[in-house]
């Protein structure tokens, strides 16, 4: 698709969005002109096509695609929940201390079953069991399908993903927010229902949205669906929340002026308000990214800061990177300095195979920058 119809289609998006999230009737004159497939096309770039099925219902339009991609986001929320509760109740008959995170909860506050589409289920844990919690993920039938340092992805068929965090944020990110995040557990507050459940308070819970948003902004752009979940926030918790303790977490951070202009921006747009030439600028960026960002983006990122503004830099530290992302991304390196060679040469091979598209993709956008 077109530069120029993607953003067409991303329009029709945004405000198909606004109205399902806000219960509007969508205009029958805009409603006349879409091209549905495109639209689909785009919805699923930004994991917004089950929020758009339910304005274009509520308009009377009942389009295939749409309305199984709605059926199957209502149908995945509700086995990823499930799921879940079978994961804690592990968890607490083990003594394990846990916290479900960002989306999981999130998307209890939109309006609608389904309408905040989930891909997985991440969960903060007490990673000092983590072997324990590998046990308990094996005998409810998941697969290990990656290991960091401290986190792990598990998968099973048909649909669960669920990603067990033992930090919220890793150094080879953003080191700010990591050193931020380091004893987590004194941020939690305990839930009142169980014994070893614990949940943010809505101020933090803010800020580590808002933080989370922020690194994948940053590394490589994030979407319209960012905006949205600040958006339905921000309108659950108007007028309960304290400002002025969130104000100094966010300077703390080193964040603020992002949390200010994202805020700025998602109330505008959803108040369906002109917006200045610099937030149109900023939205555009969100249009353009997609959910998990762009390669270009990232590039970008990457020259400026990790390669202080060279290419050549870039591609050395991506090359050979320093020993505190080797670490992560090849565990077992932490074993002994004496495999720091064959950790270098196996990620370089294992990039060139299983990574292969996403490798040519970061080559051809170094190529572009002169």
């Amino acid at each position: 698709m077109e530069k120029a119809e993607f953003r067409r289609n991303a329009d029709d998006m945004i405000y198909l969005t606004i109205c399902a999230i806000k219960g509007i009737v969508p205009e029958q004159k805009r409603i006349e002109k879409l091209d549905l497939p495109e639209l689909f096309e785009v919805c699923q770039s930004h994991i917004l096509t089950a929020c758009v099925a339910y304005a274009l219902e509520s308009a009377g339009i009942k389009d295939n695609a749409f309305t199984q991609a709605k059926e199957k986001a209502i149908r995945k929320n509700i086995l990823l929940d499930a799921e879940r509760g079978n994961i804690t109740k592990r968890l607490e008959a083990e003594h394990i201390w846990y916290m479900p995170l960002k989306g999981a909860l999130l998307k209890d506050w939109y309006p609608k079953l389904g309408m905040r589409q989930m891909s997985d289920n991440d969960i903060l844990f007490d990673l000092s069991r983590r072997d324990k919690v590998k046990e308990i993920m094996k005998e409810l039938g998941f697969h290990l399908k990656t290991e960091q340092k401290a986190v792990d992805e598990y998968v099973r068929e048909p649909i669960y993903n669920f990603e067990m965090h033992g930090e919220l944020f890793m150094e080879k990110h953003v080191g700010a927010l990591a050193d931020q995040y380091k004893d987590i557990k004194r941020l939690l507050l305990k839930d009142d229902n169980n014994s070893y459940g614990y949940h943010f308070s809505n101020e933090e819970f803010y800020l580590f949205m808002l933080a989370h948003e922020h690194k994948h902004f940053t590394l490589g752009g994030t979407g319209v669906r960012s905006i949205a979940d600040t958006y339905v926030f921000l309108n659950k918790f108007s007028g309960k929340l304290d400002w002025e303790y969130i104000n100094a977490k966010l300077k703390a951070l080193g964040i603020a002026d992002f949390e200010y202009n994202n805020r700025m921006l998602a109330e505008k747009v959803f108040s369906m308000e002109q917006l200045s030439d610099d937030e149109k600028e900023l939205l555009d960026f969100y249009v353009t990214s997609g959910t998990y960002g762009t390669m270009e983006n990232r590039v970008k990122y990457g020259i400026e800061h990790s390669g202080n503004g060279t290419k050549s830099t870039y591609i050395r530290k991506r090359l050979f990177p320093p020993l505190s992302v080797l670490r992560v991304s090849v565990p077992w390196v932490r074993k002994s300095r004496l495999l720091i060679p064959a950790a270098y040469i196996f990620r370089l091979f294992r990039a060139l195979t299983s990574s292969r598209k996403a490798v040519s993709s970061e080559l051809n956008q170094l190529k572009k920058k002169q």
